[in-house]
């Protein structure tokens, strides 16, 4: 057999190794490591909390010591415990209430940048209706008339927070649509909400996911906000806001504001590492941007 009539083997080059998986980056480990420690004590709270967040059973101010690493605040209460219960509330409900903003914002945005026309002027402008005005001050306006509470504070912050999603999401689906995926599925005869479900949410899904993660930290804050106002949790209920709040009336027991403002501090914190993290994998543009400054 010559060598001209031998078959040509072409060797396949070896595929280009994407970025690094979200799990393998140092920030994204200690925002999941904090996060997951948050959610482990909220979950376990009446097992690892070693006081009753209610029982006024120990002397009043009393400095973090051995006995009480925390301390005690006006009224005798355990404060590492109420932290703790304090987690099994500010965590589920932050958790709710960016769930909501986005199912709420996606659908808008969604059918805004899937339809347009009059649909999109409509639904746009009703979000810029709520983004004329500053988010915390119509936070509490919802909240002042409908009354102090926790389901209150959450319902006003799902209406000030689903504009945000909705002009994301609007803007990801009119750039799918333009796609040549999008195209044959029309040409296919898919109906337009099989397509929008089927073929554009799952491609805009990454940014939304990032988006939403990052926002969890600012959900924590703003409902911590409501409550250190006096508009969320009330009284004797163990919350991180309404905790803060009660540490700055005592501002000279330093350590009833501090351990609260921590915990504040660290899940804004893991939030946002996750959030960080998750972008530089889900974005690639933002990944390339990088390596090229870095190079």
């Amino acid at each position: 057999m010559s060598v001209l009539a031998r078959p040509i083997r072409l060797r396949r080059a070896a595929p280009r190794t994407r970025s690094r998986s979200v799990w393998r980056q140092p920030l994204a480990l200690v925002g999941l490591s904090i996060a997951a420690v948050w959610f482990a004590l909220a979950l376990l709270a009446p097992w690892v909390a070693p006081h009753d967040p209610l029982g006024q059973d120990f002397g009043l101010f009393l400095a973090p010591s051995s006995a009480h690493p925390m301390g005690t605040d006006e009224l005798g209460r355990d404060v590492l415990s109420r932290v703790i219960w304090g987690a099994r509330l500010s965590i589920p409900l932050a958790l709710t209430l960016v769930c909501l903003a986005l199912v709420i914002g996606g659908t808008v945005g969604g059918l805004a940048g899937y339809f347009g026309a009059w649909v999109d002027e409509v639904l746009m402008r009703l979000a810029d209706l709520v983004f004329a005005f500053p988010t915390i001050i119509l936070a509490m306006a919802v909240v002042a008339a409908l009354g102090p509470g926790l389901p209150h504070a959450v319902l006003a912050l799902v209406v000030v927070s689903w504009p945000g999603y909705a002009r994301v999401t609007r803007g990801l689906v009119r750039s799918a649509n333009q796609s040549d995926y999008v195209a044959a599925a029309r040409l296919l005869g898919a109906s337009p909400p099989r397509t929008l479900v089927r073929d554009v949410l799952p491609n805009v899904a990454g940014p939304i996911l990032v988006l939403a993660t990052l926002d969890m930290g600012n959900a924590i804050l703003l409902l911590s906000g409501l409550s250190f106002l006096g508009l969320g949790a009330q009284p004797p209920t163990p919350e991180w806001g309404s905790m803060v709040s009660t540490g700055a009336q005592h501002f000279e027991r330093w350590w009833m504001g501090t351990f609260p403002g921590l915990a504040i501090l660290t899940m804004v914190l893991a939030f946002n590492f996750l959030g960080d993290s998750l972008r530089d994998v889900l974005d690639p543009q933002s990944t390339t941007s990088r390596e090229a400054r870095r190079a």
